[in-house]
């Protein structure tokens, strides 16, 4: 009966219409947490989201993977459920809730049925307050993070994101991958699980929204329950990262037909004021799929690989414009050099109004589509208010699409694009490539 309902909830948000009005409130509980709410009564649903500022960038001094380990064990058991336990709860109550751990947050995804909220909201609380981080689970949950571990070890991409991100961030958590090493996780108790939890999950750096059934007062005793019981800090959040990008080449050797290529160079932040012109001018570069200039001149003039795509990385202390690709090791130098020449194209002459304007079509027709649902209203929420944006964002932003004119785009494109600086990553064997600076 419940799955049944759940299933009809989840119908009826796909069904609602793509360009239909979002009033977003925000709402101030009692006890002084705040969120957004979009409301939504037409059926017995609520989609919650939650997120905690540093994420996995909040890792203890020689304890890299600790937050993510400690994320994935959040639903292994808590109080007095085990793992098994707190999963027929769940399930009793049609309720789903989803943890992940990235470099900047800690995210908490809930979706609950109206007539079960209370109960999913008690069950949820559980988990963040009292995990109980069994022995069991955390050996069958690390067992299951270092099997991964050494599935990267054999993935170019993975060698190669991993390589970049460390020539770009050197020392600062966005150097070394949040999900840790095999020796740092296979090192970790029980004692650094109960650690990252004090680190991460606390009341002054959560950022909320809801979208569905329910109103301001009752979200705002909802947080209340919710969150009031949460530690009122966590660990001092980290400082910017120094970029370490400069122009040239890296070579991870790795035994492969196929080098992967992650490249890039210094970006810039989400409340830049040349973003928007910098969005699109991504967009005509990399980042509109067949229709991109690397995609139309690396794969389809020249057949050097099946798909490439650049893209605007602003994370919360430091920002990087990056692309990838793989190629053919005989054939991965020309694909690089073209690479680089479009970059010098669109920097040296902007773009066309042909590219403009279908850009701009693209970007503005698509935006309304994302928001097709509760569970996807509510992440962009509060996407929103983590990069700091107004509640009126959702009715302006095509409008500040549109504004972006030409000369912003050719002043953008030769302020922001530097072709030396690029710094190209390559795993494999690539043929007549080495390492340089």
């Amino acid at each position: 009966m419940m799955r049944t309902l759940f299933a009809a909830c989840a119908a009826l948000l796909l069904a609602c219409p793509a360009d239909a009005a979002v009033e977003i409130q925000e709402v101030t509980s009692p006890g002084g947490i705040e969120a957004w709410l979009v409301e939504d009564h037409s059926i017995p649903f609520v989609a919650l989201e939650l997120r905690f500022r540093g994420g996995a960038s909040l890792d203890a001094p020689g304890k890299r993977g600790a937050i993510n380990l400690m994320t994935a064990l959040i639903e292994e058991g808590a109080g007095d459920l085990d793992a098994q336990g707190f999963a027929e709860a769940r399930e009793a109550l049609a309720a789903s809730y989803r943890f992940r751990a990235g470099d900047d947050t800690l995210s908490v995804s809930a979706r609950m049925l109206t007539e079960n909220r209370d109960a999913a909201v008690d069950l949820l609380k559980l988990a963040l307050t009292e995990p109980r981080f069994d022995a069991d689970a955390v050996e069958r949950v690390r067992g299951q993070v270092l099997s991964g571990l050494q599935s990267d070890e054999q993935n170019p991409g993975a060698l190669a994101g991993r390589a970049f991100n460390a020539l770009a961030f050197g020392a600062h958590p966005y150097g070394s991958v949040s999900d840790g090493t095999l020796d740092s996780v296979a090192a970790l108790t029980r004692e650094d699980m109960l650690d990252a939890q004090a680190r991460t999950i606390a009341r002054d750096r959560v950022v909320v929204s809801a979208v569905g059934d329910i109103t301001a007062a009752d979200l705002g005793a909802l947080l209340d329950e919710l969150l009031g019981d949460l530690p009122e800090t966590g660990a001092p959040l980290p400082d910017r990262a120094e970029m370490g990008l400069t122009g040239g080449v890296t070579v991870v050797d790795f035994d492969t037909p196929q080098s992967v290529v992650v490249f890039g160079q210094e970006g810039l932040a989400r409340d830049d004021p040349d973003f928007f012109p910098a969005y699109i001018l991504n967009q005509i570069l990399g980042g509109g799929g067949f229709s991109s200039r690397l995609m139309q001149e690396v794969r389809e003039a020249r057949g050097l690989t099946y798909g490439v795509y650049s893209y605007i990385v602003p994370r919360d202390h430091a920002e990087t414009w990056q692309g990838s690709f793989a190629s053919s090791n005989e054939r991965v130098a020309e694909a690089i050099e073209v690479v680089r020449a479009e970059w010098a194209r669109a920097a040296a002459g902007g773009v066309t109004v042909e590219e403009l304007e279908a850009a701009k079509t693209y970007l503005t027709g698509s935006y309304p589509l994302r928001f097709d649902g509760n569970g996807q209203i509510a992440d962009i929420l509060v996407g929103m208010q983590l990069d700091h944006l107004p509640a009126d964002y959702v009715n302006t932003r095509n409008a500040e699409v549109e504004a972006v004119t030409l000369e912003d785009i050719a002043r953008v494109a030769a302020e922001r694009l530097h072709p030396d600086d690029l710094r190209f990553v390559v795993a494999g064997r690539p043929v007549g490539l080495e390492s340089s600076n």
